[in-house]
């Protein structure tokens, strides 16, 4: 029971078992359908590899190329693809209840930074002591922080208490 090895990955020249293909040449003209030994004589002549492009196709469609080449563009093209994602983070942003007017706009400045980021925001809202007895102050606040970012930021996360402390959280639009 010795399986020869799955290759992952394209076919390429005698790997390729079809006795027609779809050739393209290394420039990507059409030459039209043909038996797989003309297609890897055409190849040969050329200096490059005859790799399989669609092996679904019926017939398969099959390139002449500098597999080598191919495959660096190819690994290029995922690692760019990787840079370009952004993973969005949750920032945190602490108040208190009676927080002063000057203190409420440095705060929301670091709030419009990380929407402007992509980054979702937690507003945390601690009660300390007395404050705890009146959670409507804490409300009122958080209901402003709601209306100042309404156009850039949704709400994902309604206003709620949570022991000693009340949590919303906004993500950018």
């Amino acid at each position: 029971m010795n399986t020869p090895p799955v290759k992952d990955g394209l076919r390429i020249n005698e790997d390729i078992r079809v006795p027609k293909v779809l050739l393209i040449d290394q420039t990507g003209e059409k030459q039209g359908v043909m038996p797989i030994s003309a297609a890897l004589e055409a190849a040969e002549e050329a200096g490059l590899d005859l790799v399989e492009i669609v092996p679904n196709a019926d017939p398969p469609v099959c390139k002449i190329l500098d597999y080598g080449k191919f495959k660096f563009q190819e690994q290029k093209k995922k690692n760019e693809a990787r840079k370009r994602q952004k993973v969005q983070e949750i920032k945190e942003i602490k108040l208190r209840p009676n927080i002063d007017t000057h203190d409420y706009d440095v705060k929301a400045r670091s709030m419009h930074r990380f929407f402007e980021e992509g980054d979702k925001v937690k507003v945390t809202l601690r009660f300390r002591g007395r404050e705890l007895a009146h959670p409507e102050l804490g409300m009122k606040l958080l209901q402003q922080v709601k209306v100042d970012f309404e156009p850039v930021a949704k709400v994902e996360y309604e206003p709620r208490m949570e022991g000693r402390q009340m949590i919303m959280i906004l993500a950018p639009r």
